[in-house]
């Protein structure tokens, strides 16, 4: 009897260690991977909704950079890190709506990756540099169907937004070009200001400085209607008459598909709130992007939609990888 007293008595510490292990979440760093380089609109958008976590969880949430493949590694070490809230993605239209339809990649977005919020939508915008001959999105049309296969652009990355809507745009336009795809917007905004390409879809973000210089010129924007953020530029639907070409970027953040559902939460809610505060509101638009807040069921609806229709388009197209 006493020996069972002792017994039950010794197991009631190792009984004891989990609940104690487990302390509330979040007690330490939080990683934000960045699967870009520095200054690509991601990146940027990533550290200020990192800022603002940082100050509602009080744990610091730091960004890294992981950048190459379109975005792709570092989603993939992502989709791969443990599900307990201290890994996060900055994740973006790229490598996780388009990507997947090009490519055989790594990771299922479905499968491995949990959507947590979006809070931040952006046009894109045909630039080409303050010299070229090209005054508007016709001219440039025009100057690249008169010399087939000697003009070229620039995107981010294979399988890219950017480079997927340029490609829909050449497609459509029927204009014989060469793609070259760079690591991340900031290597390909200096390619074409260096003249080794001759146009580019970018970000507000990446080109709207160089825009505000005077180094680069729109031409039009990837979304239906004019946009406040550059409105005086007309809509490439309208400019060269591509019915349906009605596209805005987004940013928000995932975590592995495992990560318990209140840490989800919790994160969402947090950056609602932060999206919702006029600084935020300014700080998004300064680089070209719109607050856009979306829950985990809202962007994961999101997320279906673009599958269905962006594949379509593609199997439409004939868009292949490169």
């Amino acid at each position: 009897m006493i020996a069972r007293r002792h017994l039950a008595l010794a197991a009631l510490p190792l009984l004891a260690r989990p609940a104690i292990a487990q302390a509330p979440w979040p007690n330490r760093t939080i990683r934000l991977i960045v699967p870009w380089p520095p200054g690509q609109a991601t990146d940027l958008v990533g550290r200020i909704m990192a800022q603002r976590l940082s100050e509602k969880l009080g744990q610091q949430v730091v960004p890294e950079n992981k950048a190459g493949a379109g975005g792709s590694i570092g989603t993939d070490f992502v989709a791969k890190a443990a599900p307990d809230g201290y890994t996060l993605l900055a994740a973006s239209i790229g490598p996780i709506s388009f990507g997947p339809l090009l490519h055989r990649l790594p990771y299922d977005v479905e499968r491995d990756l949990a959507p947590i919020a979006t809070f931040s939508g952006s046009p894109y915008f045909l630039v080409v540099r303050a010299d070229s001959p090209a005054r508007d999105a016709r001219g440039l049309i025009e100057m690249l169907k008169r010399d087939p296969g000697k003009h070229s652009y620039a995107s981010s990355g294979v399988g890219g937004a950017q480079h997927l809507l340029t490609a829909l745009m050449v497609a459509r336009t029927e204009v014989d070009v060469l793609h070259v795809p760079f690591q991340g917007s900031g290597p390909a905004m200096a390619a074409l200001l260096g003249g080794q390409v001759d146009f580019a879809i970018e970000t507000l973000a990446a080109s709207g400085g160089l825009i505000r210089e005077g180094k680069l010129r729109a031409l039009g924007s990837t979304v239906g209607r004019r946009t406040e953020l550059m409105p005086e530029v007309p809509p490439l639907q309208e400019a060269l008459n591509l019915p349906g070409y009605d596209y805005i970027g987004w940013i928000g953040m995932m975590a592995p598909a495992a990560t318990p559902r209140p840490i989800l939460d919790r994160l969402s809610a947090e950056l609602a709130e932060a999206s919702r505060l006029p600084e935020t509101r300014q700080r998004l638009a300064a680089i070209g992007t719109e607050a856009i807040p979306r829950g985990p069921d809202e962007f994961r609806a999101l997320l279906a939609e673009q599958r269905e229709a962006f594949g379509a388009v593609i199997r439409q197209l004939g868009i292949r990888p490169e």
